[in-house]
């Protein structure tokens, strides 16, 4: 599952081609899925290509991002039956694969090759940023392994809270890239005294503007190799620089060679093929001492390594190289002898023997699990379980805020699901979420009240609440809360846990890291304890704002209903995907409005804070003992009679 394939040349897909040649090799059966474009080949090698429908992304109209639904990738790769997934620098269609290969039973094993947080930011999307490393970890936390290429990856990872991260480097194909390749009369080279050479994509965050630090050296010639969508703007910034274009086989490789020196300022490289390329070639490295360049340079022996950011100490350090020929041949020499072990067919070795261990880890992750699965799957002969006391814990998402009934009365997302359980046989049903109420309290009070009822199902939504406070320790939060789920499923009920989500807007943001830890959080406590889990990250339509109150911070009845109905199909209700579009048909014309926000909701909020009250003090559960719901069978409706 990859992020990038042909006709898009790049790091990954190049890794991606190694990495078949060598399963094919060793009689092993491969098959690639990856963004459509055109001139996508169908088959390489004996591997079979499957062309996911995609988007073209701003600014790289010849790179496309995968847009397949999770369901389609899992009935496919089911199809296929493969023993691993492996996602090369996953990040949207990788996400969707981890999802797919989680559902049909099979072990991750996440490649991170680019540092998408980093990119982010270097394009000016702030913004951005957070979400992204919070993608970044919440994929990572569901693969099965994690290969980070450099020891700085390794710690990045870290900070993001992912585990289970092996070295995986890349490899190096040194007989293309040879120090054979060079060409004594290069005509680029004219009356230079040294060629400076950079080779990558010319985008902003390969920072090939720093590269205007050496336009003045002197007898020092700048060429560049590469095309992207900043090549407009550094052509005009380095009038004097050699621009090639894209180059790729024994032009690339000649171009590689001809080089006197190779400079890399990138900061956000995960780790530096070109830097492995460079070497291979004879040449001397002069890169920025940050990310994966810091493995790959050994400073003073085969490169130099500048301070991040110093374009003085860059300037310097070619300075050094330019004007030593027999530096340079010293440098270049032990660079070629670093990266002879390094080649492909050793690294895909290594790559095979973390797929096998990947496959350890699943089985032993799979014997932690309660017997009951994550999601129940419908059984034969009118054999569904049924549920005939079921109970709602929570806050004022679960009580069911800004989702009023005819009669003024609150209903809420679990209100309707008990209503959709209720369609077949009478439920007894209790509510006892209450508003602003916290995971203490569901933990607390809640629990005591629900193990006195003895239900058989129990939903569980809560976290926001404590996810927005100033300080939060998610791992204590999930350790109690485990503690509870636990209590539940000893005492016989089944246990459906809802991760908490955001509304669509920019000011919910802030909050996004933590809610992805939690959400993870859910999910390993689901698979630990046999709960039920309804993952609303795989509902991204839940955060549009026809499905927020007037509040922006509660759903509206539209969003309760869609809510109710994801989880009646994770509950395995029958038809419960078709009766929430017919619902959603027959509600076409709801309409959500915001214009009274600030006065019903923003400033009584303010208040509140101020005199240290919450919305929920000295509030009871709206169900604090069952009703009942439904009839009994047999028993006719004054209607029908």
């Amino acid at each position: 599952m990859t992020e990038s394939f042909l006709p898009h040349m790049n790091g990954v897909t190049g890794s991606v081609l190694q990495i078949l040649r060598h399963l094919e090799r060793h009689g092993h059966e491969a098959r690639v899925y990856a963004p459509a474009a055109a001139d996508m080949p169908r088959m390489i090698g004996h591997a079979r290509i499957e062309a996911i429908p995609s988007v073209a992304l701003p600014g790289y109209r010849t790179v496309r991002v995968g847009t397949s639904s999770t369901h389609r990738l899992s009935a496919s790769l089911a199809r296929f039956a493969p023993d691993v997934v492996h996602l090369a620098s996953p990040f949207a269609l990788g996400w969707r694969g981890a999802l797919a290969a989680e559902r049909i039973g099979v072990p991750a094993v996440a490649a991170y090759q680019t540092d998408v947080a980093a990119y982010a930011a270097r394009y000016g999307v702030s913004l951005t940023t957070a979400l992204a490393e919070a993608h970044i970890a919440r994929l990572h936390r569901r693969a099965t392994l994690t290969l980070a290429p450099s020891s700085e990856s390794e710690e990045q990872l870290a900070r993001l809270g992912v585990d289970r991260v092996r070295r995986w480097g890349r490899g190096v194909d040194a007989e293309r890239f040879h120090p054979d390749r060079r060409l004594g009369a290069w005509e680029h080279r004219a009356d230079a005294e040294a060629v400076v050479g950079y080779v990558g994509r010319l985008a902003p965050e390969k920072q090939v503007e720093d590269l205007r630090a050496l336009a003045d050296l002197p007898g020092v010639r700048l060429v560049i190799v590469g095309d992207g969508p900043s090549r407009p703007r550094l052509e005009s910034l380095l009038p004097d620089a050699v621009f090639l274009g894209h180059l790729s086989g024994p032009q690339l490789a000649q171009a590689m060679a001809s080089f006197d020196v190779f400079v890399h300022p990138g900061e956000s490289e995960t780790f530096g093929q070109t830097l492995q390329e460079a070497h291979a070639s004879g040449i001397p490295v002069v890169a920025t001492g940050r990310g994966g360049p810091v493995d790959l340079v050994r400073q003073g022996i085969d490169g130099w390594l500048y301070r991040p950011g110093d374009l003085e100490d860059l300037r310097e350090r070619v300075r050094d190289l330019a004007g030593d020929v027999r530096k340079r041949q010293a440098f270049g020499r032990a660079g070629r002898e670093a990266v002879e072990g390094r080649s492909w067919s050793a690294v895909c070795d290594q790559l095979l023997g973390h797929f096998v261990e990947a496959q350890e880890l699943h089985r032993a992750d799979a014997g932690l699990r309660a017997p009951r699965a994550v999601r129940p799957e419908p059984t034969p002969a009118g054999e569904r379980k049924h549920w005939r006391r079921y109970i709602a814990l929570g806050d004022s998402l679960t009580e069911g805020l800004c989702d009023p009934g005819p009669e003024g009365e609150l209903r809420g997302w679990a209100d309707r699901l008990a209503l959709l359980l209720a369609a077949r046989e009478p439920l007894d049903y209790a509510n006892l979420a209450i508003r602003s109420k916290r995971v203490g309290d569901v933990c607390g009070s809640q629990l005591d009240r629900a193990l006195q009822l003895r239900p058989d199902l129990v939903s569980i939504l809560v976290g926001a609440n404590d996810l927005v406070k100033q300080r939060v320790s998610i791992p204590l939060l999930a350790t109690r809360l485990e503690d509870t789920v636990r209590q539940l499923r000893e005492a016989g009920a089944d246990v459906l846990l809802v991760t908490a989500f955001l509304p669509g807007n920019p000011a919910a943001r802030v909050y996004v890291r933590r809610f992805s830890a939690w959400a993870t959080a859910l999910a390993g406590i689901a698979r630990r304890q046999g709960a039920i889990l309804l993952d609303t990250d795989l509902h991204p339509q839940l955060a549009e704002r026809p499905n927020w109150g007037e509040d922006l911070v509660h759903l509206s009845s539209r969003g309760h209903r869609f809510l109710a109905y994801r989880a009646g199909v994770a509950l395995g209700v029958p038809l419960a995907d078709e009766l929430g579009a017919l619902d959603e048909a027959l509600h076409a014309a709801e309409r959500t409005g915001a214009g009274v926000w600030w006065r019903r909701h923003a400033l009584p909020w303010v208040w509140r804070r101020l005199h240290g009250r919450a919305a929920g003090d000295g509030r009871s559960a709206k169900h604090h003992d069952y009703v009942r719901l439904g009839r009994e069978r047999g028993v006719r409706e004054p209607s029908e009679v």
